[in-house]
């Protein structure tokens, strides 16, 4: 679950660092970290999922997933975060089937 608290983290310290006149770093090294919007995986199949996930830049975790898992009918009933959250690219989205 930390995937889907590090944004709300990221957020909240980046609110409170300049009140506390925390020197966050040279502007011209911090690293721009693009956001997009969680893509659509409920219904898929797992490879379709993983190839979606992959296009939108973000890193899917099968949970508890096995050797014998049949990802070509296996269709995902759960993401987290779910589609439409805007979260930041490489990301991990959980899946459940």
């Amino acid at each position: 679950m930390g995937g889907v608290a590090a944004p709300v983290g990221g957020q909240i310290f980046s609110e409170i660092l300049p009140y506390l006149e925390v020197n966050q770093g040279n502007a011209e090294e911090v690293e721009i970290i693009e956001e997009i919007s969680t893509p659509d995986l409920v219904g898929k199949t797992l490879d379709e999922a993983s190839k979606l996930a992959k296009e939108a830049g973000v890193e899917l975790i099968i949970e508890e997933e096995t050797e014998e898992l049949d990802k070509q009918n296996t269709m995902v009933k759960e993401q987290v975060p779910r589609a439409g959250i805007i979260i930041k690219k490489e990301s991990k989205v959980y899946v459940k089937y």
